[in-house]
C-alpha cells in the first residue's frame, strides 16, 4: 500500500485556547486555521470559547468578534456581510461556504473554520485566488459584438432571453464550488473549473452576444471543459443556490449541436 507523508512544515499543531470571560453561560467553541508565512512556524488551529449573548448570529459575526475582542491579528476577507460580494468564502465545518451567510445555530458542537482547500494559503483563512480570475479573464466575461451598437437605444433582449440568464449571473465568483472541486484540485493549471464554466455558460447563452462561434472553439478542449466528470460537490456548495454542473452540461450539448449541425 501506498504511503504519503506531508512535508514537516504543512503540519499542523495544536495552537492556543482561548477560555470565554468569566460568568459566560452560552458559550461556543470555534477552532480556526491559523498561518503566518513570516512567522516560519508551522500552520495551527487556534481555540476560542466565545459568549453567544454578546456575539451576532452569523459565523462571520464569531470571526469578527475573535480579531475584534481577542486576538486581532486573525486575518481573513470580508466585505458586504450580504451573501453578494463573495469575500468571506471559507470551509466551515468541512464545507464551502460564505461566512456571513450561515448561521452558527445550524451547526452543532464545535465549528471549525479553514480556508478554501487547494489554493495557496496568503495568511490564516486568505486563500490566494490569482489563478481563479485570471481564468476569470481568459473566457472574455463581457459582450462580443459583430454589429455596431444601434445609434440611439441599448441592444434589447426579450424577456424570455433575459430569463435565460438567471441562474448564471448570480454568481458572486466566490470560489467555493471550483475549491471543492477534485477534478479542478488535480487538474487547475488547465481545467477552468465549475465557477469560470458557469460564468462561460452565462456569455454563450446571452442573446446579444454574438461571439458564439470563438466562446466555444476557446471551450473545445480535453481539459478546459471535458475534465469534469459530475461529481456535483460544485452544485452541492453552492452558496447561491446555483448549478455549475447544469451550465457546463449545456455548453457540453452546444458543442455537440454544432458538431452535428
Amino acid at each position: 500500500m501506498a504511503e504519503f507523508t506531508l512535508p514537516k512544515n504543512s503540519v499542523l499543531i495544536e495552537g492556543k485556547t482561548f477560555k470565554a470571560s468569566e460568568g459566560a453561560t452560552n458559550i461556543r467553541r470555534f477552532e480556526v486555521y491559523r498561518w503566518d508565512p513570516e512567522s516560519g512556524e508551522n500552520p495551527r488551529i487556534d481555540a476560542f470559547e466565545l459568549d453567544m449573548d454578546s456575539c451576532g448570529p452569523m459565523v462571520l459575526d464569531a470571526i469578527l468578534k475573535i480579531k475584534n475582542e481577542i486576538d486581532s491579528s486573525l486575518t481573513f476577507r470580508r466585505s458586504c456581510r450580504e451573501g453578494v460580494c463573495g469575500s468571506c468564502a471559507m470551509t466551515i465545518n468541512g464545507k464551502n461556504s460564505l461566512a456571513c451567510t450561515k448561521a452558527i445555530d445550524s451547526y452543532t458542537g464545535t465549528i471549525k473554520i479553514y480556508p478554501l482547500p487547494h489554493l495557496q494559503v496568503v495568511k490564516d483563512l486568505v486563500a490566494d485566488l490569482t489563478h481563479f480570475y485570471a481564468q476569470y479573464a481568459s473566457i472574455k466575461p463581457w459582450i462580443e459584438t459583430q454589429t455596431p451598437a444601434p445609434a440611439d437605444s441599448e441592444r434589447l433582449q426579450s424577456k424570455e432571453d433575459r430569463e435565460k440568464l438567471d441562474g448564471l449571473y448570480d454568481c458572486v465568483l466566490c470560489a467555493c464550488c471550483s475549491t471543492s472541486c477534485p477534478s479542478y484540485w488535480w487538474n487547475s493549471e488547465r481545467y477552468l473549473g465549475p465557477a469560470i464554466l458557469l460564468q462561460a455558460y452565462r456569455w454563450l447563452v446571452d442573446s446579444r452576444d454574438e461571439n458564439t462561434g470563438e466562446r466555444l472553439d476557446e471551450l473545445e478542449d480535453p481539459f478546459k471543459l471535458y475534465r469534469c466528470h459530475t461529481i456535483m460537490n460544485c452544485t452541492d456548495t453552492c452558496p447561491k443556490g446555483l448549478n455549475p454542473a447544469k451550465a457546463i452540461a449545456e455548453t457540453k450539448k452546444l458543442l455537440v449541436q454544432r458538431k452535428l449541425g
